[in-house]
Protein backbone atom coordinates (compact mmCIF):
# COMPACT_ATOMS: atom_id res chain seq x y z
CA UNK A 1 0.00 0.00 0.00
CA UNK A 2 1.44 3.45 -0.41
CA UNK A 3 1.70 6.14 1.52
CA UNK A 4 -0.28 9.33 1.10
CA UNK A 5 0.98 13.06 1.68
CA UNK A 6 -0.42 15.90 1.70
CA UNK A 7 1.81 17.74 -0.53
CA UNK A 8 0.92 18.49 -4.09
CA UNK A 9 2.90 16.25 -6.21
CA UNK A 10 4.92 16.91 -9.83
CA UNK A 11 3.01 15.75 -12.79
CA UNK A 12 3.79 15.81 -16.53
CA UNK A 13 3.27 18.72 -18.31
CA UNK A 14 3.37 19.38 -22.26
CA UNK A 15 6.46 20.82 -22.36
CA UNK A 16 9.58 18.88 -22.81
CA UNK A 17 12.95 18.74 -21.36
CA UNK A 18 16.27 18.46 -23.33
CA UNK A 19 16.23 14.88 -23.45
CA UNK A 20 12.44 14.61 -24.44
CA UNK A 21 10.98 13.10 -21.19
CA UNK A 22 8.21 16.00 -19.96
CA UNK A 23 8.72 18.51 -17.62
CA UNK A 24 7.02 17.87 -14.24
CA UNK A 25 5.24 21.24 -12.88
CA UNK A 26 2.92 21.06 -9.49
CA UNK A 27 -0.74 20.84 -10.59
CA UNK A 28 -2.59 23.58 -10.36
CA UNK A 29 -6.32 24.83 -9.85
CA UNK A 30 -8.59 23.70 -7.21
CA UNK A 31 -10.17 19.93 -6.64
CA UNK A 32 -13.33 20.41 -6.63
CA UNK A 33 -13.77 22.77 -9.84
CA UNK A 34 -12.05 23.78 -12.47
CA UNK A 35 -13.78 25.76 -15.32
CA UNK A 36 -11.70 24.25 -18.68
CA UNK A 37 -13.19 21.14 -17.06
CA UNK A 38 -16.82 21.58 -16.96
CA UNK A 39 -18.13 19.72 -19.66
CA UNK A 40 -16.21 16.61 -19.13
CA UNK A 41 -17.05 16.62 -15.11
CA UNK A 42 -20.54 17.06 -15.77
CA UNK A 43 -20.66 14.54 -18.79
CA UNK A 44 -18.72 11.98 -16.37
CA UNK A 45 -21.20 13.00 -13.41
CA UNK A 46 -24.28 12.02 -15.00
CA UNK A 47 -22.97 8.85 -16.94
CA UNK A 48 -22.18 7.84 -13.27
CA UNK A 49 -24.38 9.16 -11.30
CA UNK A 50 -26.66 6.83 -13.96
CA UNK A 51 -24.76 3.79 -13.54
CA UNK A 52 -24.89 4.07 -9.63
CA UNK A 53 -28.41 3.88 -9.25
CA UNK A 54 -28.58 0.25 -10.00
CA UNK A 55 -25.88 -1.02 -7.85
CA UNK A 56 -27.15 1.23 -4.92
CA UNK A 57 -30.50 -0.01 -5.18
CA UNK A 58 -28.59 -3.59 -5.10
CA UNK A 59 -27.02 -2.69 -2.16
CA UNK A 60 -29.61 -1.53 -0.18
CA UNK A 61 -31.62 -4.52 -0.97
CA UNK A 62 -28.95 -6.78 0.62
CA UNK A 63 -28.42 -4.57 3.32
CA UNK A 64 -32.26 -4.54 4.25
CA UNK A 65 -32.32 -0.67 3.86
CA UNK A 66 -35.18 1.28 2.09
CA UNK A 67 -34.29 2.53 -1.19
CA UNK A 68 -34.47 5.74 -0.56
CA UNK A 69 -32.56 5.69 2.38
CA UNK A 70 -29.30 4.09 0.60
CA UNK A 71 -29.98 6.64 -2.37
CA UNK A 72 -30.38 9.61 -0.55
CA UNK A 73 -26.86 8.07 1.26
CA UNK A 74 -25.20 8.36 -1.87
CA UNK A 75 -26.25 12.18 -2.90
CA UNK A 76 -25.49 13.70 0.81
CA UNK A 77 -21.81 11.72 0.56
CA UNK A 78 -21.18 12.85 -3.35
CA UNK A 79 -22.29 16.71 -1.85
CA UNK A 80 -20.09 16.36 1.34
CA UNK A 81 -17.34 14.90 -1.03
CA UNK A 82 -17.45 17.91 -3.20
CA UNK A 83 -17.47 19.93 -0.62
CA UNK A 84 -14.19 18.65 0.98
CA UNK A 85 -12.09 18.50 -2.41
CA UNK A 86 -12.21 22.21 -1.71
CA UNK A 87 -10.71 22.09 1.97
CA UNK A 88 -8.97 19.02 1.93
CA UNK A 89 -9.07 17.02 -1.01
CA UNK A 90 -8.33 12.86 -0.52
CA UNK A 91 -8.70 12.19 -3.81
CA UNK A 92 -9.83 13.80 -6.95
CA UNK A 93 -11.82 11.59 -9.21
CA UNK A 94 -12.97 9.25 -6.17
CA UNK A 95 -17.05 8.95 -6.36
CA UNK A 96 -18.47 8.02 -3.03
CA UNK A 97 -21.64 5.42 -2.82
CA UNK A 98 -22.89 3.08 -0.32
CA UNK A 99 -20.65 0.17 0.49
CA UNK A 100 -20.77 -3.33 -0.70
CA UNK A 101 -18.47 -4.96 1.64
CA UNK A 102 -20.54 -3.55 4.39
CA UNK A 103 -23.86 -4.46 3.40
CA UNK A 104 -23.84 -7.94 4.60
CA UNK A 105 -22.91 -6.20 8.13
CA UNK A 106 -25.76 -3.78 8.02
CA UNK A 107 -28.14 -6.23 7.26
CA UNK A 108 -26.84 -7.93 10.55
CA UNK A 109 -26.88 -5.25 12.34
CA UNK A 110 -30.81 -4.63 11.49
CA UNK A 111 -31.48 -7.68 12.62
CA UNK A 112 -29.79 -7.68 15.68
CA UNK A 113 -30.61 -4.09 16.58
CA UNK A 114 -33.58 -3.56 14.50
CA UNK A 115 -33.70 -0.68 11.81
CA UNK A 116 -34.75 2.11 14.34
CA UNK A 117 -31.55 1.17 16.22
CA UNK A 118 -29.38 1.49 13.27
CA UNK A 119 -28.99 5.45 12.83
CA UNK A 120 -27.54 5.75 16.16
CA UNK A 121 -24.55 2.63 15.27
CA UNK A 122 -23.72 4.45 12.07
CA UNK A 123 -23.77 7.82 14.24
CA UNK A 124 -21.07 5.77 16.97
CA UNK A 125 -19.26 4.51 14.06
CA UNK A 126 -18.38 7.86 12.31
CA UNK A 127 -17.66 9.02 15.34
CA UNK A 128 -15.08 5.83 16.05
CA UNK A 129 -14.02 7.18 11.94
CA UNK A 130 -13.84 10.27 13.46
CA UNK A 131 -11.27 9.21 16.02
CA UNK A 132 -9.10 7.33 13.26
CA UNK A 133 -9.14 10.65 11.06
CA UNK A 134 -7.64 12.93 13.96
CA UNK A 135 -5.25 10.43 14.75
CA UNK A 136 -4.19 9.40 11.47
CA UNK A 137 -4.33 5.87 13.01
CA UNK A 138 -5.33 4.22 9.58
CA UNK A 139 -2.30 3.57 9.03
CA UNK A 140 -1.76 0.92 12.21
CA UNK A 141 -5.14 -0.91 11.09
CA UNK A 142 -3.16 -1.30 7.30
CA UNK A 143 -0.45 -2.76 9.70
CA UNK A 144 -2.76 -4.52 12.53
CA UNK A 145 -5.34 -6.45 9.41
CA UNK A 146 -3.08 -8.00 6.49
CA UNK A 147 -4.45 -6.31 3.15
CA UNK A 148 -4.87 -10.20 2.29
CA UNK A 149 -7.54 -10.81 5.16
CA UNK A 150 -9.43 -8.04 3.43
CA UNK A 151 -9.64 -9.29 0.02
CA UNK A 152 -10.86 -12.76 1.43
CA UNK A 153 -13.21 -10.19 3.59
CA UNK A 154 -14.57 -9.37 0.61
CA UNK A 155 -14.54 -12.64 -1.38
CA UNK A 156 -16.87 -14.02 1.76
CA UNK A 157 -19.19 -10.54 1.41
CA UNK A 158 -18.90 -11.54 -2.76
CA UNK A 159 -20.41 -14.69 -2.96
CA UNK A 160 -23.12 -13.45 -0.05
CA UNK A 161 -24.03 -11.31 -2.11
CA UNK A 162 -24.62 -13.30 -5.71
CA UNK A 163 -26.49 -16.26 -3.55
CA UNK A 164 -28.84 -13.52 -2.60
CA UNK A 165 -29.95 -11.97 -5.99
CA UNK A 166 -29.71 -15.46 -7.73
CA UNK A 167 -33.13 -15.93 -6.64
CA UNK A 168 -34.10 -12.83 -8.66
CA UNK A 169 -33.23 -14.43 -11.92
CA UNK A 170 -36.31 -17.00 -11.59
CA UNK A 171 -38.48 -14.96 -9.48
CA UNK A 172 -42.45 -14.76 -11.25
CA UNK A 173 -44.93 -12.21 -10.60
CA UNK A 174 -47.39 -13.72 -7.77
CA UNK A 175 -50.00 -14.62 -10.81
CA UNK A 176 -47.21 -16.77 -12.48
CA UNK A 177 -46.65 -18.96 -9.45
CA UNK A 178 -47.63 -22.99 -10.00
CA UNK A 179 -48.90 -24.50 -7.01
CA UNK A 180 -48.21 -27.88 -8.90
CA UNK A 181 -44.91 -27.21 -9.91
CA UNK A 182 -41.86 -25.08 -9.04
CA UNK A 183 -39.69 -25.06 -12.04
CA UNK A 184 -42.97 -24.72 -14.63
CA UNK A 185 -42.21 -23.42 -18.32
CA UNK A 186 -42.80 -19.22 -17.21
CA UNK A 187 -40.12 -19.92 -14.74
CA UNK A 188 -37.66 -21.77 -16.80
CA UNK A 189 -38.05 -18.41 -19.39
CA UNK A 190 -37.70 -16.39 -16.95
CA UNK A 191 -34.18 -17.81 -16.02
CA UNK A 192 -33.41 -18.92 -19.28
CA UNK A 193 -33.76 -14.71 -20.07
CA UNK A 194 -31.73 -13.94 -17.30
CA UNK A 195 -28.91 -16.13 -18.24
CA UNK A 196 -28.94 -14.44 -21.62
CA UNK A 197 -29.03 -11.14 -19.91
CA UNK A 198 -25.96 -11.85 -17.35
CA UNK A 199 -24.15 -13.32 -20.74
CA UNK A 200 -24.94 -10.04 -22.75
CA UNK A 201 -23.37 -7.80 -19.38
CA UNK A 202 -20.73 -10.19 -18.87
CA UNK A 203 -19.51 -9.76 -23.04
CA UNK A 204 -20.10 -5.91 -23.04
CA UNK A 205 -18.00 -5.41 -19.62
CA UNK A 206 -15.18 -7.46 -21.27
CA UNK A 207 -15.50 -5.56 -24.45
CA UNK A 208 -15.79 -1.93 -23.06
CA UNK A 209 -14.42 -1.53 -18.94
CA UNK A 210 -11.37 -0.02 -20.20
CA UNK A 211 -12.89 2.34 -22.12
CA UNK A 212 -16.83 2.67 -21.77
CA UNK A 213 -17.69 0.88 -18.21
CA UNK A 214 -20.82 2.27 -18.01
CA UNK A 215 -22.10 0.96 -21.44
CA UNK A 216 -23.26 -2.67 -19.88
CA UNK A 217 -24.91 -1.15 -17.06
CA UNK A 218 -27.40 1.28 -19.85
CA UNK A 219 -28.06 -1.73 -21.89
CA UNK A 220 -29.09 -4.25 -19.91
CA UNK A 221 -31.14 -1.92 -18.14
CA UNK A 222 -32.72 -0.21 -21.62
CA UNK A 223 -32.84 -3.80 -22.80
CA UNK A 224 -34.73 -5.56 -19.48
CA UNK A 225 -37.33 -2.56 -19.22
CA UNK A 226 -38.18 -2.66 -23.04
CA UNK A 227 -38.75 -6.43 -22.79
CA UNK A 228 -40.62 -5.77 -19.89
CA UNK A 229 -43.29 -4.68 -21.76
CA UNK A 230 -43.98 -8.01 -24.06
CA UNK A 231 -43.57 -10.41 -21.01
CA UNK A 232 -44.51 -10.62 -17.60
CA UNK A 233 -41.88 -10.21 -15.07
CA UNK A 234 -40.89 -9.21 -11.30
CA UNK A 235 -40.47 -5.68 -11.03
CA UNK A 236 -38.39 -3.41 -8.30
CA UNK A 237 -40.15 -2.62 -5.96
CA UNK A 238 -39.49 0.98 -3.94
CA UNK A 239 -41.18 1.43 -0.52
CA UNK A 240 -42.29 5.29 -0.40
CA UNK A 241 -40.41 6.15 3.09
CA UNK A 242 -40.34 9.63 4.50
CA UNK A 243 -36.97 11.16 4.62
CA UNK A 244 -37.08 13.23 7.83
CA UNK A 245 -33.98 14.73 10.14
CA UNK A 246 -34.03 12.81 13.64
CA UNK A 247 -31.44 12.56 16.64
CA UNK A 248 -29.65 9.34 16.43
CA UNK A 249 -31.31 8.07 19.72
CA UNK A 250 -30.86 4.60 20.84
CA UNK A 251 -32.82 2.44 22.47
CA UNK A 252 -31.30 -0.77 24.44
CA UNK A 253 -32.28 -1.88 27.74
CA UNK A 254 -29.05 -3.74 28.34
CA UNK A 255 -25.28 -3.57 29.11
CA UNK A 256 -24.58 -7.02 27.21
CA UNK A 257 -26.26 -4.91 24.16
CA UNK A 258 -24.07 -1.46 24.48
CA UNK A 259 -20.96 -3.64 24.41
CA UNK A 260 -22.09 -5.96 21.24
CA UNK A 261 -23.32 -2.20 19.31
CA UNK A 262 -19.86 -0.84 20.61
CA UNK A 263 -18.26 -3.89 18.87
CA UNK A 264 -19.91 -3.82 16.29
CA UNK A 265 -19.67 -0.01 15.40
CA UNK A 266 -15.74 -0.75 15.29
CA UNK A 267 -15.89 -3.26 13.14
CA UNK A 268 -17.91 -1.18 10.61
CA UNK A 269 -15.74 2.23 10.81
CA UNK A 270 -12.63 -0.17 10.63
CA UNK A 271 -13.79 -2.11 7.62
CA UNK A 272 -15.02 1.17 6.06
CA UNK A 273 -11.26 3.23 6.68
CA UNK A 274 -9.49 0.01 4.87
CA UNK A 275 -11.79 -0.50 1.61
CA UNK A 276 -11.32 3.43 1.71
CA UNK A 277 -7.29 3.14 2.08
CA UNK A 278 -7.38 0.62 -0.49
CA UNK A 279 -9.87 2.33 -2.56
CA UNK A 280 -7.30 5.58 -2.69
CA UNK A 281 -4.29 3.18 -3.79
CA UNK A 282 -6.65 2.13 -6.93
CA UNK A 283 -7.76 5.62 -7.27
CA UNK A 284 -4.54 7.38 -7.20
CA UNK A 285 -3.09 4.88 -9.88
CA UNK A 286 -5.94 5.97 -12.60
CA UNK A 287 -5.85 9.41 -11.66
CA UNK A 288 -5.65 11.48 -15.22
CA UNK A 289 -3.29 14.04 -13.87
CA UNK A 290 -1.48 11.44 -11.16
CA UNK A 291 -2.12 13.60 -8.52
CA UNK A 292 -1.63 11.70 -5.10
CA UNK A 293 -3.94 10.68 -2.54
CA UNK A 294 -4.44 12.22 1.09
CA UNK A 295 -6.43 9.34 2.67
CA UNK A 296 -6.79 10.54 5.82
CA UNK A 297 -8.43 13.68 3.88
CA UNK A 298 -10.58 11.09 2.35
CA UNK A 299 -11.44 10.03 6.04
CA UNK A 300 -12.66 13.45 7.01
CA UNK A 301 -15.48 13.07 3.91
CA UNK A 302 -16.55 9.74 5.18
CA UNK A 303 -16.80 10.34 8.85
CA UNK A 304 -18.40 13.74 8.36
CA UNK A 305 -20.77 12.34 5.42
CA UNK A 306 -21.16 8.76 7.61
CA UNK A 307 -22.01 10.98 10.86
CA UNK A 308 -24.44 13.66 8.52
CA UNK A 309 -26.75 10.09 7.16
CA UNK A 310 -27.19 9.17 10.42
CA UNK A 311 -29.84 11.93 11.03
CA UNK A 312 -31.75 10.72 8.44
CA UNK A 313 -31.38 6.90 8.88
CA UNK A 314 -28.63 6.86 6.48
CA UNK A 315 -26.01 4.19 5.82
CA UNK A 316 -21.68 3.73 5.57
CA UNK A 317 -20.10 5.71 2.47
CA UNK A 318 -16.72 5.17 0.63
CA UNK A 319 -15.17 6.21 -2.97
CA UNK A 320 -15.94 2.78 -4.43
CA UNK A 321 -13.80 1.64 -7.13
CA UNK A 322 -16.06 0.44 -9.26
CA UNK A 323 -17.79 3.92 -9.69
CA UNK A 324 -14.53 5.94 -9.32
CA UNK A 325 -13.39 4.00 -12.69
CA UNK A 326 -16.25 4.60 -14.23
CA UNK A 327 -15.97 8.30 -13.34
CA UNK A 328 -12.96 8.38 -14.59
CA UNK A 329 -13.19 6.68 -18.10
CA UNK A 330 -16.05 8.83 -18.76
CA UNK A 331 -14.11 11.75 -18.64
CA UNK A 332 -14.16 13.54 -14.88
CA UNK A 333 -11.17 15.50 -13.57
CA UNK A 334 -11.96 17.05 -10.57
CA UNK A 335 -14.83 16.46 -7.73
CA UNK A 336 -17.14 18.69 -9.72
CA UNK A 337 -18.11 15.46 -11.26
CA UNK A 338 -19.25 13.81 -8.02
CA UNK A 339 -21.29 17.11 -7.31
CA UNK A 340 -23.30 16.00 -10.77
CA UNK A 341 -23.44 12.34 -9.69
CA UNK A 342 -25.28 14.18 -6.35
CA UNK A 343 -27.50 16.05 -8.65
CA UNK A 344 -28.73 12.48 -10.79
CA UNK A 345 -28.90 10.41 -7.48
CA UNK A 346 -31.28 13.21 -5.33
CA UNK A 347 -33.20 13.40 -8.87
CA UNK A 348 -34.26 9.74 -7.97
CA UNK A 349 -34.67 9.99 -4.67
CA UNK A 350 -37.21 12.88 -5.35
CA UNK A 351 -38.81 10.45 -8.08
CA UNK A 352 -37.89 6.80 -7.21
CA UNK A 353 -41.25 5.86 -8.55
CA UNK A 354 -39.15 5.63 -11.92
CA UNK A 355 -37.49 3.03 -10.49
CA UNK A 356 -40.12 0.07 -10.62
CA UNK A 357 -39.56 0.28 -14.38
CA UNK A 358 -36.25 -1.71 -13.37
CA UNK A 359 -37.06 -5.52 -13.80
CA UNK A 360 -35.52 -7.78 -10.84
CA UNK A 361 -33.65 -10.18 -13.41
CA UNK A 362 -31.15 -7.10 -14.57
CA UNK A 363 -30.72 -5.83 -11.20
CA UNK A 364 -29.82 -9.57 -10.36
CA UNK A 365 -27.27 -9.84 -13.34
CA UNK A 366 -25.53 -6.93 -12.08
CA UNK A 367 -25.33 -7.66 -8.47
CA UNK A 368 -24.22 -11.31 -9.19
CA UNK A 369 -21.65 -9.87 -11.36
CA UNK A 370 -20.35 -7.32 -8.54
CA UNK A 371 -20.50 -10.04 -6.33
CA UNK A 372 -18.07 -12.62 -8.56
CA UNK A 373 -15.56 -9.39 -9.03
CA UNK A 374 -15.72 -9.15 -5.22
CA UNK A 375 -14.65 -13.02 -5.08
CA UNK A 376 -12.40 -12.96 -8.24
CA UNK A 377 -10.09 -10.03 -6.23
CA UNK A 378 -8.60 -13.32 -4.43
CA UNK A 379 -6.32 -13.26 -7.40
CA UNK A 380 -5.18 -10.13 -6.27
CA UNK A 381 -3.58 -12.42 -3.36
CA UNK A 382 -1.16 -14.78 -5.12
CA UNK A 383 1.57 -12.38 -5.12
CA UNK A 384 1.61 -12.74 -1.09
CA UNK A 385 2.16 -16.56 -1.36
CA UNK A 386 0.76 -19.45 -0.82
CA UNK A 387 0.31 -18.82 2.74
CA UNK A 388 -1.43 -15.55 1.74
CA UNK A 389 -3.68 -17.56 -0.28
CA UNK A 390 -5.01 -19.48 1.72
CA UNK A 391 -5.70 -17.75 4.96
CA UNK A 392 -7.82 -15.10 2.62
CA UNK A 393 -9.54 -18.13 1.34
CA UNK A 394 -10.44 -19.58 4.71
CA UNK A 395 -11.00 -16.39 5.69
CA UNK A 396 -13.76 -15.67 2.64
CA UNK A 397 -15.29 -19.35 3.82
CA UNK A 398 -15.32 -18.18 7.79
CA UNK A 399 -17.17 -14.97 6.83
CA UNK A 400 -19.80 -16.35 4.25
CA UNK A 401 -20.13 -19.28 6.87
CA UNK A 402 -20.20 -17.52 10.26
CA UNK A 403 -20.02 -13.75 9.30
CA UNK A 404 -18.42 -11.06 8.53
CA UNK A 405 -17.14 -10.00 12.56
CA UNK A 406 -16.61 -13.61 13.80
CA UNK A 407 -15.37 -14.84 10.23
CA UNK A 408 -12.59 -11.86 10.45
CA UNK A 409 -11.56 -12.55 14.11
CA UNK A 410 -10.90 -16.13 13.69
CA UNK A 411 -8.80 -15.53 10.47
CA UNK A 412 -6.63 -13.08 12.30
CA UNK A 413 -6.93 -15.09 15.21
CA UNK A 414 -5.51 -18.03 13.58
CA UNK A 415 -2.66 -15.47 11.23
CA UNK A 416 -1.73 -14.57 14.91
CA UNK A 417 -1.41 -18.64 16.17
CA UNK A 418 0.37 -19.36 13.02
CA UNK A 419 3.07 -16.37 13.11
CA UNK A 420 3.26 -17.15 16.92
CA UNK A 421 4.21 -20.99 16.24
CA UNK A 422 6.31 -20.41 13.29
CA UNK A 423 8.49 -18.27 15.16
CA UNK A 424 8.71 -19.82 18.80
CA UNK A 425 9.26 -23.30 17.07
CA UNK A 426 11.10 -22.87 14.27
CA UNK A 427 12.72 -19.45 15.17
CA UNK A 428 13.56 -20.83 18.58
CA UNK A 429 12.45 -16.73 20.12
CA UNK A 430 11.21 -16.60 23.34
CA UNK A 431 7.41 -15.32 23.72
CA UNK A 432 8.39 -12.35 25.30
CA UNK A 433 10.55 -11.32 22.65
CA UNK A 434 7.91 -12.44 19.93
CA UNK A 435 5.26 -9.84 21.25
CA UNK A 436 8.12 -6.98 21.60
CA UNK A 437 8.48 -7.19 18.46
CA UNK A 438 4.54 -7.05 17.15
CA UNK A 439 4.30 -4.06 19.01
CA UNK A 440 7.51 -2.06 17.84
CA UNK A 441 6.29 -2.95 14.15
CA UNK A 442 3.82 -0.04 14.98
CA UNK A 443 6.03 1.95 16.31
CA UNK A 444 8.72 1.66 13.52
CA UNK A 445 5.82 2.69 11.01
CA UNK A 446 3.78 5.84 13.04
CA UNK A 447 5.98 8.12 10.94
CA UNK A 448 5.74 5.83 7.83
CA UNK A 449 2.27 6.22 6.32
CA UNK A 450 0.10 3.51 5.00
CA UNK A 451 2.42 0.61 4.36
Amino acid sequence: MSSYTSEKPLVPSDDHQSDGTPELVTPVGSAGFQAKYVARDIQAGIITGAMAIPLSVGIALMSEYPIKVALATVAFACFIGWINAFIRPGNYIGAPGVAAGLAPVLAMGVHSFGIENMAFVIFLTSAMQAVIWKYDWQKYILLAVPSYLVEGLLAGVGLKIALKFLTFTYELPAEQESADAFWNGARIQMALVSLAGFAMFVYLFSKFKDTKPAIPYFLLIGASIVLAQFMPMSMLHVDDVDLALALPIPHFDSGLTWMYVIGFAAMLAVIDVIEQVMSNAAIEKIDPLKRKCNTNNSLLAIWIANMGSSFFGGMTNLDGLAKSTTNKLAGAMTKFSVFVIGVVVTFFVLNSQYLEFLPKFSLAAIMIFSGWKMIMGLWHVAHYGQYAMILATLCGLLVYKVGIFEGLLIAMAVHGLVNYLVFKQAGKIPSKVIVKKYFEKFSANANGGAD
